[in-house]
Formats: C-alpha cells, sequence, structure tokens
C-alpha cells in the first residue's frame, strides 16, 4: 500500500511538473517586435540584459543555471532548458518572462529591478525573430 501511494505521488508531482512546463501564456498581450534591423547580441540586447539581469544571470551568479553575459549562454538556456527560441521569439520563454506575461515567471522579480519596457521587449523580440546573433 505504501509503495503505491509513493508511486502514485510521485507520478503526480511528474505530471504537475509537465503542466507547469507546458503553462500558456497569452502572447496577443506581447509588443510587437521593433522595426530596427541589424540588431545584434553586443550591440543591441547585452546592454539591457546587463542592467537588468547580471546580478542573477550573470558572471557572478546564474540562478537556475541561466546566464545572460553571452550570446552562447544565453543561447544555451537554463536547468530547465532553452528560453530563446531562435526565430521565434512570441514562443521565446524569456520573452514571456521580461515581458511579465505570466506574474509567477515575471523578469526581474519585483524589487530586483524596473520592469522591462515595451520598446526593451520589441527590441528582444526583433532580436530573437532575426536570427539572434
Amino acid at each position: 500500500m505504501k509503495k503505491n501511494w509513493i508511486l502514485t505521488t510521485v507520478g503526480a508531482v511528474a505530471a504537475l511538473s509537465l503542466l507547469a512546463a507546458e503553462k500558456k501564456v497569452d502572447v496577443s498581450k506581447l509588443p510587437p517586435p521593433a522595426d530596427k534591423k541589424g540588431l545584434t547580441y553586443a550591440e543591441d540586447i547585452r546592454p539591457m540584459f546587463e542592467k537588468s539581469c547580471f546580478s542573477c544571470h550573470g558572471p557572478e551568479k546564474s540562478k537556475g543555471d541561466l546566464r545572460l553575459d553571452s550570446l552562447a549562454a544565453a543561447l544555451k538556456g537554463s536547468e530547465h532548458g532553452k528560453v530563446i527560441e531562435v526565430g521565434k521569439s512570441e514562443k521565446s520563454r524569456l520573452v514571456h518572462s521580461v515581458a511579465r506575461l505570466d506574474p509567477d515567471e515575471a523578469m526581474p522579480p519585483k524589487g530586483k529591478g524596473d520592469p522591462w519596457t515595451k520598446e526593451q521587449v520589441g527590441l528582444l523580440r526583433a532580436w530573437i525573430d532575426q536570427g539572434a546573433k
């Protein structure tokens, strides 16, 4: 009986984890990608990450095994997988987080930095849609 209870509990936790991973967000609330062409990580995106993200996701600290201080690290993702879907900003978890589509996943967290503006989210979206170079 106890063994069955443990298996059932483990199964339930696994199912909840999958549901959380598949959590849907309303992408219609995303600001549109910026019109700017030729965006690069070094010139356009890294400065925004440096200002808002490096204290938790930089060279000194990498919460959730996510680092945003280099292009390679950002594309690698976190302990939960990729956060950038190259060419598909509307499917990128990083975009959902900085756009605050899910209050539980909003970045930067309340009290840890200013929320990103629609313009910043638009630049991030455009960079990802252009190939995240």
